[in-house]
């Protein structure tokens, strides 16, 4: 087992192709396979499993990924410190739900962590996406939440996908709305107080089920609703049409501005908010610091 075949594996998880990868590390596909399968022969685990759509990590290699990373990071800080070499690009990817909270975490690890040279990615997409992306590596780490309501078919899926929950904070319901909103003056509002305001909630696509709405109480009839892709847009709504969306409460003044306010919601739900990740892998130097980074953020909007 070598280094290089170390950073084979990474990267081949990474591009999720072994012709994307063969590209970035300037060899021939051949070679590229050849050195994989080499390596799959001795170590005596398939760490790929290839079919007529493409690769995908096993159960093995998401574990033995995990190990890989944290050998690499050590050789490269040797590499640093005593070869006055040049530290390498920095590679971490999060999938998420759509969380300010997140996104204020990720450009704290950027400030605190990022070098000359990194290559990262946040990925705000749908409930069933952040699953496939942890499990398939594209993403080291997702963040979403579960409640009584969702909990049985999450964590079937997360099970099924050789993954963990571990939980980041539990909150009480919320809606988000303007400032401007009548009912930004009220403590405490009520299903029935909003009836006449637009509803808003994000896209599942094809999984567009109640169970993978980000949205709590997915199953109640709304009079007018508007369906969108993008936190951007839903908070541009928020302001521009009086609308609402149902939420944690946890909300970043430092990324959104003061426009958009929670109020809590009259409902005994509660929503259990967490990241998710592979089990016995071992995580990055970047995804520890995220994780430390999303706990700062959230002990900042809920304090």
């Amino acid at each position: 087992m070598t280094l290089q075949q170390l950073k084979y594996v990474i990267e081949v998880a990474a591009r999720g192709s072994m012709n994307e990868a063969a590209k970035r590390l300037f060899i021939s596909q051949p070679s590229l396979s050849n050195a994989i399968r080499e390596l799959e022969q001795e170590i005596q685990v398939t760490i790929f499993e290839r079919t007529n759509k493409g690769i995908s990590l096993s159960k093995e290699g998401a574990e033995f990924l995990g190990y890989a990373r944290q050998v690499i990071e050590q050789a490269e800080l040797l590499e640093s410190r005593y070869l006055n070499a040049k530290p390498a690009p920095q590679h971490f990817s999060v999938s998420t739900q759509h969380y300010a909270f997140a996104v204020n975490a990720f450009v704290e690890l950027v400030r605190e962590h990022g070098q000359d040279e990194y290559e990262l990615a946040l990925r705000e997409t749908k409930t069933h996406e952040i699953i496939q992306d942890v499990q398939s590596q594209r993403s080291e780490i997702g963040i979403l939440y579960v409640n009584e309501f969702n909990a049985k078919v999450i964590n079937r899926l997360l099970n099924n996908a050789n993954l963990t929950f571990t939980s980041l904070f539990t909150a009480k319901a919320h809606i988000f709305i303007s400032v401007n909103n009548p009912l930004a003056r009220h403590a405490v509002v009520t299903l029935d107080q909003l009836q006449e305001y637009p509803y808003l909630y994000f896209e599942q696509g094809e999984y567009n089920s109640f169970h993978f709405s980000e949205e709590i109480l997915s199953t109640l009839s709304h009079r007018k609703s508007i369906r969108v892709n993008d936190r951007a847009t839903l908070f541009n709504l928020l302001i521009g049409l009086n609308g609402y969306t149902i939420s944690t409460g946890v909300l970043s003044a430092d990324l959104n501005g003061n426009e958009i306010i929670p109020v809590p919601l009259a409902s005994d739900d509660t929503i259990h908010v967490g990241w998710i990740g592979h089990k016995n892998a071992a995580l990055s130097k970047l995804a520890v610091a995220y994780i430390e980074a999303l706990h700062k953020s959230i002990d900042r909007y809920t304090s």
